[in-house]
């Protein structure tokens, strides 16, 4: 449960004073604007505001932000486990 909250927290991301919930949804909905040759976005941020946006930079970011909260989140879980396998195998020694 905790490296979940930590992985939850991981994907906020803050741009220009809004603050952004980071997830698959709003990287492909900016990926896609941003192939349609957008110079600027308009993006509800998660207090309900409306944020400018470029839509290549912002994107560069959020995938940033996601890909590394993935990541660290993936090598956590795997010593998590790993730790607990060990402690399994003592217990039982």
């Amino acid at each position: 449960r905790i490296l979940n909250e930590k992985y939850q927290e991981d994907l906020i991301y803050y741009h220009n004073g809004s603050k952004f919930t980071v997830d698959p949804e709003l990287i492909n909905f900016v990926s896609y604007m941003a192939t349609s040759n957008q110079d600027s976005l308009i993006l509800i941020d998660d207090n309900s505001q409306p944020v400018e946006v470029i839509p290549t930079d912002f994107l560069e970011e959020i995938k940033n932000v996601y890909f590394t909260a993935s990541n660290r989140f993936h090598t956590e879980y795997n010593k998590l486990i790993k730790n607990r396998k060990v402690l399994g195998l003592l217990k039982y020694e």
